[in-house]
């Protein structure tokens, strides 16, 4: 389960994070590219079930999706893909490069303040 390692990679990560601030964590937030085979339910699961007896038991994690992005081969100009209609905004020009899609990155964790 792919899922399950991702989570426990998380888990590593903001219990060392965790450990520097000492502090407690309360949120989380993650983003990844819509083309990561990430499984968002499966995820949350797998880091529910791991966090259970550390700092990290119940704390929220929210998953952000970012779009593809192109590159108009006319213009220059860097965009969001809409696949419905797949050309620039700018300029209209349907010959663009994808970028590569974004990797899953922890983005941010807050931390229980007194």
């Amino acid at each position: 389960m792919h899922e399950m390692s991702v989570a426990q990679n998380l888990l590593a990560s903001i219990s060392a994070e965790t450990a520097n601030y000492k502090a407690k964590p309360v949120s989380a937030k993650i983003s990844c590219g819509i083309l990561n085979a990430v499984n968002d339910e499966l995820l949350l699961e797998a880091f529910k079930a791991l966090s259970k007896g550390t700092s990290c038991e119940g704390i929220k994690l929210e998953i952000e999706h970012k779009p593809m992005q192109g590159l108009c081969k006319r213009c220059g100009q860097k965009f969001d893909i809409d696949f419905s209609k797949a050309d620039c905004p700018a300029c209209g020009c349907k010959d663009f490069e994808l970028l590569a899609d974004t990797p899953l990155l922890l983005e941010e964790i807050e931390f229980e303040t007194e």
